[in-house]
């Protein structure tokens, strides 16, 4: 099994993509509001800050800032996908090992987070998660993708509303 290391730190400030165990699956836009609701429930037990977030049909992008004694991002990510996943009907294929386990066939088991550790990366970061729908041609405009906190920083006068992203996002995470 892999040892797969995770970088801890209290009060840190996180990139994460997950996804969906299905690419071709529209799960997380057909279904935003159980997405943010599992997310609410989850913030309210466990607190955290939203700095960006993305919802894409298959994945979704966001960056977190824990509090500073809490450096436990598993336990959230964990009960978000449950909580999620079993408000959704069983109609999803599953693989042997995963019937075996008793687990779902929604998630990708793993999920890649990074630690931002300074105000570059954060910024690019930032860009990346916005910008991510226009990469992924589901619209023209990053205004048009109405699952994504590029609103809230149009609405704070933090991105103007034909933002789109630096000339080098390709070359973003």
């Amino acid at each position: 099994m892999p040892n797969y290391r995770r970088h801890f730190v209290a009060g840190g400030c996180y990139f994460f993509t997950v996804n969906l165990w299905d690419k071709q699956s529209f799960l997380l836009t057909e279904h935003i509001d159980l997405l943010r609701n599992s997310v609410k429930r989850v913030k309210c037990l466990y607190p955290f800050h939203i700095d960006a977030w993305v919802v894409l049909p298959n994945h979704m992008h966001c960056i977190w800032t824990l509090p500073a004694n809490n450096d436990d991002f598993p336990l959230r990510w964990r009960l978000i996908k449950l909580l999620f996943s079993k408000n959704l009907p069983r109609t999803e294929y599953l693989s042997a090992t995963r019937r075996r386990r008793g687990e779902r066939g929604i998630w990708q088991r793993r999920y890649w987070e990074h630690t931002i550790t300074t105000d570059f990366d954060y910024a690019n970061h930032i860009n990346y998660v916005h910008v991510n729908p226009l990469k992924h041609g589901y619209v023209d405009q990053v205004k048009d993708w109405p699952y994504s906190t590029f609103h809230r920083y149009v609405k704070d006068k933090i991105l103007a509303e034909d933002w789109c992203g630096d000339s080098d996002f390709n070359n973003s995470p």
